[in-house]
C-alpha cells in the first residue's frame, strides 16, 4: 500500500527515538492548497481501530479509512536538495499537482 525508501524509513524512526514514543505514523490527505488535496503526516500515539496498518522500512504507517483510496501505490522518500530537505511523495493516482508543488489532484 505505501512504501517508504530506506531513507524515509530512518528519518521517521530516528524522529520517533528522539521523541521518545508513538505508534507510527498517520499519512492521510485534506482538501487544502489550489489543486485541492494535500497530504497529511503526524505521530501516532493512541492507534485509531478504523485506521489500516501496513509496515514499511521498520516504520508502523496507518492510514484513516477517508484517505486510502488517495494513497494506493504511495511511495514516500526523504531527499535533502541543498539547503531544502523534506519528504516526497510519489503518488501514481496523482493527475496533477499545483505550481508550488503543495497540493495535487486526482
Amino acid at each position: 500500500m505505501i512504501e517508504l525508501t530506506k531513507s524515509a524509513g530512518t528519518h521517521v524512526r530516528n524522529f520517533l527515538d528522539n521523541r521518545g514514543h508513538g505508534e507510527g505514523i498517520r499519512v492521510g490527505v485534506r482538501t487544502a492548497g489550489c489543486s485541492g488535496l494535500q497530504y497529511v503526516l503526524e505521530f501516532v500515539d493512541d492507534i485509531d481501530p478504523n485506521d489500516e496498518h501496513y509496515e514499511s522500512e521498520g516504520v508502523s504507517i496507518f492510514i484513516d479509512p477517508k484517505s486510502k483510496v488517495y494513497l494506493q501505490g504511495l511511495k514516500m522518500d526523504y531527499v535533502k536538495e541543498g539547503l531544502n530537505e523534506g519528504f516526497k511523495f510519489t503518488n501514481p493516482n496523482q493527475k496533477g499537482e499545483c505550481g508550488c508543488g503543495e497540493s495535487f489532484t486526482v
